[in-house]
């Protein structure tokens, strides 16, 4: 008996679509991975807001004593708790992510806000021949301080980061050109730091009294302060200092040199763009970092004279915030038996460097005086 096989019958047709939409198909992404969206984002914040909480309460201490103690500024007296907590008290290992954010982020965000702070036309106001000394500073100072720290054997990344802060604006321009170099030793980062501190802070009464002996009328020697003091804040208290109109030429002579970090960073960029070549994916690092564009905005923005007033003071007491608790996070990365370890050269270098630029800042106050 011969069985006889029918074949299945093919399943029935869906109503035909229109070509165009069984062309295009929408994938969306796995439910699964929106659902873990969220855990991410809590798990993250979980981590690093210990740190964070430690690095506020060490803020707000920073601005009452700075508000008790006017020549001292809030970052510097936050960078001073950082190293006061690192080398005297045990740090648990849980602070440690939120304390590398503030480092790195928080720094970051506070030099974006720190270009509402500048505006061109007061910049163009100090006439060529001052704007000329700013670039002399900067320029001959970045160079001058790679060119010694060669001659000395300081390595390539620790004397571009020194170069950086004490030509520039400080602990913001460590940031920035570590930002760029991105550097695998952090202590490198925090030596610079700690030199700007150190050298930036001698110079608050060195400047007054070396000002006092030449004879400079407030004007000079606020000339001097702003071309020659490495952090804004150091600036301010060495310019209070002197008295009379001197405070007011130093700040304006000081944030000429910060509006330098943006070109500065797109040179070091290039630089370092030439030295490492591709990666191994082959991307290349942007010429300028994303911070450093955010900056730039910020400066063209206040110079326009769009930002209203109440947000451009919210936007300075945030800066400050934001600034000192990334100098207490810095500081707390501060081992000084680490720091020991470094050597000599970079702390020869450091003095070195801030002899170079006090000595242009002076020939230029001279000059102009």
């Amino acid at each position: 008996m011969v069985t006889r096989t029918t074949p299945l019958a093919a399943p029935p047709r869906e109503a035909s679509a229109p070509a165009s939409a069984r062309r295009k198909r929408v994938t969306l992404p796995p439910s699964s991975a929106l659902q873990a969206m969220p855990v991410t984002l809590w798990r993250g914040t979980l981590r690093v807001a210990p740190g964070l909480a430690v690095c506020a309460v060490a803020v707000a201490i920073a601005l009452v004593v700075a508000s008790l103690v006017p020549v001292m500024s809030a970052t510097l007296i936050a960078i001073i708790l950082g190293v006061l907590v690192r080398n005297t008290l045990p740090v648990p290992s849980v602070l440690e992510a939120g304390l590398a954010f503030a480092a790195k982020k928080l720094l970051r965000l506070g030099i974006v806000l720190l270009g509402l702070q500048l505006v061109l036309g007061d910049i163009l106001g100090l006439g060529w021949g001052v704007i000329l000394l700013v670039v002399a500073v900067v320029g001959i100072g970045f160079g001058g301080t790679l060119l010694i720290g060669k001659w000395l054997g300081v390595p390539f990344t620790q004397r571009i980061l020194i170069a950086g802060g004490f030509s520039i604006c400080g602990a913001a321009a460590v940031a920035a050109v570590d930002g760029v170099i991105q550097t695998d030793k952090d202590e490198e980062v925090v030596t610079a730091v700690a030199l700007v501190v150190v050298f930036g802070t001698l110079m608050i009464p060195f400047i007054p009294f070396v000002s006092s002996l030449l004879g400079f009328g407030s004007t000079q020697a606020g000339l001097w302060a702003g071309a020659s003091t490495h952090e804004v804040a150091q600036v301010v208290a060495a310019g209070g200092i002197i008295g009379g109109g001197a405070l007011a030429v130093a700040v304006v002579v000081k944030l000429a040199r910060v509006l330098l970090l943006a070109p500065m960073m797109a040179i070091v960029s290039v630089v370092q763009l030439r030295r490492s070549g591709a990666d191994a994916a082959g991307k290349r690092p942007p010429i300028i970092p994303l911070f450093v564009l955010a900056f730039v905005v910020m400066v063209v923005l206040r110079s326009v004279g769009i930002v209203p007033e109440p947000v451009l003071d919210a936007a300075k007491t945030a800066q400050g915030a934001l600034l000192a608790a990334a100098m207490f996070a810095l500081g707390a990365g501060v081992d000084i038996r680490k720091l020991v370890k470094v050597g000599g050269r970079p702390l020869l270098l450091a003095v070195l460097a801030t002899v170079l630029v006090a000595t242009i800042g002076l020939t230029g106050a001279l000059l102009l005086g």
